[in-house]
């Protein structure tokens, strides 16, 4: 019997370097919306859904990651300090039951790199992986089960955006190749939520490697890389104007990925 998809790999070491207004002082996955990272955000998503147990690799200022997990309990919930003894006294909000793994997965590691070094957390299970600078309300259950169903190495979301985007080439469920978009010409690209499978490890060499680039495109001629199309809601943050669309999505109380109830913050 398969067992069931339970890790979420976060990719959140990169430089960030068309960001530079804000990643000069914190990594692009702790910039904010709403008051909260957006490496909060996409962790929600993945909650949402039941999966609680994450694994962050980290790279570019990755200490302030850690020092924003470290401290995550204090920025959510009320407390009360007794110094005389020592104790602490957490009131109303507590933080959600998450497992969190940081892993320092180096400062000029690519994406592949970055998921080989975790390997050993993840083991001869299947997981998910994304990145972490962008969102959707994507159906994770969904995605999870068409994976699970194609018997594919891996799974990729695939989604229809602005024509700066390189993209793929589908043909009965399966991606078959990539190649650059131009505008407006309605290919779908990598949306960035994957299941993958412990076989991928396989077809990555080392720290150098992209993942998007040998790896995908193996299991792709390969005729393992599975594609799950998406068509709401997708946003990845690589600019101060993504920043700001998505901070007014969220100002409207009606954020798209906000797929958690009210009561779940």
């Amino acid at each position: 019997m398969t067992k069931k998809i339970s890790k979420v790999v976060i990719l959140a070491g990169g430089l960030g370097t068309r960001f530079a207004e804000e990643t000069s002082l914190k990594p692009k996955p702790l910039i904010e919306i709403g008051g909260l990272p957006i490496l909060w955000h996409i962790m929600k998503i993945y909650y949402a859904h039941g999966m609680r147990e994450f694994i962050i690799c980290l790279g570019y200022k990755g200490y302030l990651v850690k020092e924003f997990f470290s401290n995550y309990r204090n920025h959510v919930s009320d407390f009360s300090i007794d110094f005389q003894d020592n104790t602490t006294t957490f009131h109303n909000k507590q933080a959600e039951d998450w497992k969190v793994t940081l892993i320092d997965t180096g400062q000029n590691t690519m994406t592949g790199g970055r998921i080989k070094r975790i390997q050993p957390f993840v083991g001869d299970e299947s997981f998910c992986m994304t990145y972490g600078d962008g969102v959707s309300d994507v159906d994770i259950t969904a995605l999870i089960n068409h994976h699970e169903k194609s018997g594919l190495d891996a799974t990729m979301t695939v989604v229809t955006p602005p024509g700066r985007f390189g993209a793929t080439n589908i043909e009965s469920g399966k991606i078959t190749g990539f190649r650059e978009k131009p505008l407006g010409d309605g290919g779908r690209i990598n949306g960035g939520f994957f299941v993958l499978s412990p076989k991928v490890f396989d077809f990555i060499e080392d720290d150098a490697t992209v993942f998007e680039r040998e790896p995908l495109e193996t299991l792709a001629e390969r005729g393992m890389l599975g594609a799950y199309p998406h068509e709401g809601f997708w946003q990845p943050m690589d600019t101060l104007r993504d920043q700001r669309e998505l901070q007014k999505h969220w100002d409207s109380q009606k954020a798209p990925w906000r797929v958690w109830t009210n009561g779940d913050e």
